[in-house]
């Protein structure tokens, strides 16, 4: 349990950091997070949503249900459950109806939109299409003519899909997007097509600060909307990368509350989007070579960590030992060492784990310790 305490106690630390950091008397809306037990074993809890909600000053967010294991048919009974749990919320989670383009998604919109849902979840990579997939066209027009949201899964596992979606917004301009994971499946294309026009939206829910100074520095920051992605996403990482890489980038004060809450409540409220203001930021990354050997490290280790592989390569130790170069930035350097001796700590437990549940909740602990080190080190 002493690993285990250990990075409890930095979590706790962190996020008196991320409250001193944050803007005086901002809101917070989460624009992306899910509800329900995935097929991939991922479990998101209303009442541990409704905890992190309360601890990080979050008035509200946007909820969805998982690639559920009883999905079939339509996403009906996980649609179901996510409409209950937003009125046990009493409006503090906005439910959005997820849909399978396979099982009538037309059809389970429109019910669903019926019992009080105000948006539409696709996800291309679980749901196995492609953007021009025909079935699209019925799912953006029933998002148009009712005026709600759509967000899309842009992260991992996707061929490019800037030009297929730049089709669809064209053809439904009344349908608002939300580009989840800041579109890195095609951020160059997205960004190409898509910065500068009012109504398309990118979410920062990514673990690379890396992939969000490229979001800042192409796509307005009226169109970006601070995300979790939880359960998948943990705090404080989720808001300490979005608030650092967009103060990195140079947004203004007003900006930072605009891509913590502004934008998305604009989204919610059903009001028309901010005329969209020129990129922040620079095509350039400049770091201290300390810090830019720790992120290549970290870079290298947290794969092992995702397939629950111990770190024989050695990354994590290299990481460890560039955090002793004493170049200026020693205060930086040993918080950064804090993390990733208590991430090494923890990781060489994982071998121990009594079950399944013991070794997903010791890797995820051992990965957010790594994440908030590769955060540090990218953004210091």
């Amino acid at each position: 349990m002493e690993p285990l305490e250990r990075a409890r106690e930095l979590f706790d630390a962190f996020e008196a950091q991320l409250r001193a950091e944050m803007p005086a008397g901002v809101d917070v809306f989460d624009a992306h997070t899910h509800l329900g037990t995935d097929i991939d074993g991922m479990i998101g809890r209303y009442e541990e949503l409704e905890a992190i909600l309360d601890r990080h000053g979050i008035s509200r967010c946007n909820v969805f249900c998982l690639d559920e294991p009883d999905r079939h048919p339509g996403f009906r009974a996980g649609n179901d459950r996510t409409l209950a749990f937003a009125e046990r919320s009493q409006g503090r989670m906005i439910p959005f109806v997820r849909l399978d383009l396979s099982e009538d998604p037309a059809g389970e919109a429109g019910r669903c939109l019926d019992l009080g849902a105000r948006g539409i979840k696709l996800h291309p990579r679980a749901q196995k299409f492609l953007l021009d997939d025909e079935r699209l066209a019925p799912v953006f027009a029933v998002a148009a003519e009712r005026r709600v949201p759509i967000l899309i899964h842009g992260g991992r596992g996707l061929p490019p899909i800037a030009d297929s979606l730049h089709r669809l917004v064209d053809a439904y301009p009344d349908a608002q997007l939300i580009i989840a994971h800041a579109g890195i499946a095609d951020l160059s294309g997205l960004a190409a097509r898509f910065a500068g026009k009012a109504g398309v939206f990118f979410d920062t829910s990514v673990w690379s600060a890396i992939d969000l100074l490229g979001l800042f520095h192409l796509v307005s920051p009226e169109q970006i909307v601070y995300a979790s992605d939880y359960p998948y996403g943990s705090q404080p990482n989720s808001l300490l990368i979005a608030l650092r890489t967009a103060r990195a980038s140079g947004l203004s004060e007003e900006q930072v509350a605009g891509m913590l809450a502004g934008n998305a409540s604009r989204i919610a409220d059903g009001e028309p989007p901010l005329e969209p203001t020129a990129p922040q930021g620079t095509d350039t990354l400049a770091q201290p070579m300390a810090l830019a050997r720790i992120h290549q490290y970290l870079s290298m280790a947290f794969p092992l960590l995702f397939i629950r592989h111990q770190d024989t390569f050695g990354a994590l130790g290299l990481a460890l030992n560039a955090t002793y170069e004493r170049n200026g930035h020693v205060g930086d350097l040993d918080r950064i060492r804090e993390l990733l001796l208590a991430a090494r700590d923890l990781w060489r437990t994982l071998p121990e784990a009594a079950d399944e549940t013991e070794a997903r909740a010791l890797a995820r602990t051992t990965s957010r310790l790594i994440h908030l080190a590769d955060i540090l080190a990218v953004t210091s």
